[in-house]
């Protein structure tokens, strides 16, 4: 091959493609040997190109290589001798295919790819959705459209998960949260372990007492893909055309951007990953493949550094926490806080275990003045929504760990039966709790998160860790039939309620006080008597208004009540008297096992007390 080389460019690690070359910049000190060595996949001739020391400046070396097609050639850096791959390649090639156990001829061999600058965003836009109307969806790539239901053409692909995009829009979804996307090992790739260069010694084959077997590879798949990545490559084994891997994930979020909807990109960071890097990641996505947000996990990250990136000043950060200055009245309202609090104290007081309705009352309020956090009941580290009410413990045997893996505080009831049982009585009381739940999370005033499938009670039997789960237990079952499709529209139509009440998701907290003068506080509770509710421990019933004056455009909406009751037995509540001669209609009774949302809204006889069926919450709308 016939090459020439010039200088590069030190400001992008990495490599940059040209239509007849590329740019190499990676770490080399002046004192190293370095050479690019280049692969051709149709030959497999391998050329080795020394980078001299004369394009260095600290510890990297940038040179532009012309001569030779991109496409056509992979690539790898070798410095003194040793073989590295490259951290910042955009295409990771030799894993184009899940779990495939062939690699092991090629010992595993991974080189970093070109990546082609061809597609056309059609004046894509970014829906920068505001934090009042955020619906988070969590899931899977792979997972969730694996199993049946789905396209076989396209199952666990981005052209899958672009083909239910109609369906998330119409469920009330405005913004995916994708685990990871990014190429990651699923595969568990023995260990060999080798002495060090400096020493020489070698036992001699009588002196073994036995021979030294070959490590077994291990069946047992990273099916979520958390630990160290290759993170500005797409897993090309999400996609459809593994060789076209960038462009199909540009095309599915080009499309869910003419959807008026968002994709986040959870991103695992092990401690101590160079900050430099984790910064040069996150710009990369949001540069080169317009990803909306991400949603950061591990720690030490330079939490400050990326929030106040410029970059990312408009880019959804989600994280643990941030630093208080950095909520800013300034800001583009970009930081979510996101961690465990909500789902516990839900949990407790759905299924009473050692419940405390102050504790939950404050997160059903939570909101801060210029940031917001993420509220959810479920996610892939748990049960399901459908076996929280189905299962008292969890049921991991299928991880090969003696289940003693996955947490064990679940605040789980089954209801009477430990898994799927066909009485009556028990599939009622789990419906209904199934629906409470429903309500406490999208009726919440941050931002609601979603676990995939979720919405059509999918299971996965019990196992509340399916991290190496690539089958049906880790799968979403989108073979619907009559009830889940019932259940899906309950969840819509819950949405569309928080939708059309805005003030129930209001931007700003609530502060149990007429600010304004406009008739009744933003935010009131209700007991026996209006006005006045007991928070003592022992009460599990509890009467919530929102004001509808007070939504953010400051027209007047309908007010919510919502009614709850987690007695085992009757309850009643107090409802307070609206002005204007407006009366209060009921929208949702959970306890109704033939109707689950009210499209007419039934007036309400007795506009005093209320009536409340065991485990039940109603929803009433002032008119």
């Amino acid at each position: 091959m016939n090459y020439k080389m010039y200088e590069g460019d030190y400001a992008i690690r990495g490599t940059v493609s040209l239509k007849n070359g590329a740019v190499f910049t990676f770490l080399g000190e002046k004192e190293d040997e370095c050479k690019i060595c280049l692969s051709s996949k149709k030959t497999k001739e391998k050329i080795m190109i020394d980078v001299p020391a004369e394009y260095c400046r600290g510890s990297l070396r940038s040179v532009k290589i012309v001569g030779f097609r991109p496409a056509d050639y992979e690539y790898d850096y070798y410095i003194n001798g040793k073989r590295i791959l490259d951290e910042y390649a955009r295409v990771i090639t030799g894993r184009e295919k899940w779990m495939d156990f062939g690699r092991k001829e090629k010992d595993f061999v991974l080189s970093g790819g070109f990546l082609k600058e061809n597609f056309n965003w059609k004046n894509d836009h970014f829906p920068e959705r505001k934090r009042e109307e955020l619906v988070l969806y969590k899931l899977h790539m792979r997972g969730f459209t694996m199993d049946r239901g789905c396209s076989k053409k396209y199952a666990g692909t981005f052209r899958g998960l672009q083909e239910k995009i109609p369906y998330l829009s119409a469920l009330g979804v405005t913004t995916l949260e994708c685990m990871p996307i990014y190429e990651f090992e699923e595969m568990t790739i023995p260990q060999k372990h080798e002495l060090p260069d400096y020493v020489k010694w070698k036992p001699a084959k009588e002196d073994m007492i036995a021979p030294i077997e070959e490590p077994k590879i291990s069946t047992k798949v990273n099916f979520w893909g958390y630990g160290p990545g290759n993170y500005f490559a797409v897993k090309s084994s999400y996609a459809y055309n593994p060789q076209k891997a960038a462009n199909e994930l540009k095309a599915l979020i080009h499309e869910l951007h003419n959807h008026d909807m968002e994709l986040v990109m959870e991103i695992y960071f092990p401690e101590y990953t160079n900050h430099n890097l984790i910064l040069d990641v996150l710009r990369f996505w949001v540069l080169e493949y317009h990803v909306d947000g991400f949603h950061l996990l591990g720690d030490n990250l330079p939490i400050v550094s990326i929030a106040s990136d410029a970059v990312l000043s408009r880019t959804k950060l989600f994280y643990l926490g941030f630093d208080a200055y950095l909520f800013d009245q300034s800001r583009h309202e970009n930081l979510f806080v996101y961690r465990d609090e909500y789902q516990y104290p839900a949990k407790k007081v759905l299924n009473h275990l050692n419940a405390d309705m102050t504790e939950f009352m404050d997160q059903q309020r939570k909101q801060g003045v210029n940031y917001s956090y993420v509220n959810y009941i479920t996610g892939n580290n748990g049960f399901t929504l459908n076996d929280l009410f189905t299962y008292n413990d969890r049921h991991n045997e299928a991880n090969g760990e003696g289940n003693a893996d996955g947490n064990p505080w679940n605040f789980s009831s089954n209801q009477g039966v430990e898994g799927p049982s066909r009485k009556k009585g028990i599939l009622n009381a789990r419906k209904r709790q199934w629906k409470n739940a429903w309500i406490m999370l999208l009726t919440a005033q941050s931002v609601p998160l979603i676990w995939s499938g979720d919405e059509f009670k999918n299971s996965q039997e019990g196992n509340n860790n399916a991290y190496c789960q690539d089958n049906e237990i880790g799968w979403i079952n989108w073979k619907k039939n009559a009830q889940s499709r019932r259940d899906i529209g309950f969840v819509t139509s819950l949405l569309q309620f928080r939708k059309n009440h805005p003030v129930i998701a209001s931007k700003k907290p609530f502060t149990f006080s007429d600010y304004k003068t406009l008739g009744a506080p933003d935010l009131s509770l209700h007991g026996v008597n209006a006005w006045m509710t007991d928070l003592n421990p022992g009460n599990m019933a509890i009467g919530v208004m929102y004001c509808g004056a007070y939504s953010a455009d400051e027209t007047r909406t309908e007010d919510v009540y919502i009614a709850y009751n987690f007695f085992s037995g009757t309850s009643q509540l107090a409802l307070p008297k609206l002005s204007g001669g407006r009366k209060w209609y009921l929208q949702v009774d959970t306890a109704d096992m033939d109707c689950d949302y009210y499209e007419e809204p039934i007036p309400v006889k007795n506009l005093q007390k209320l009536e409340l069926s065991p485990m039940s919450v109603k929803i009433l709308i002032g008119k």
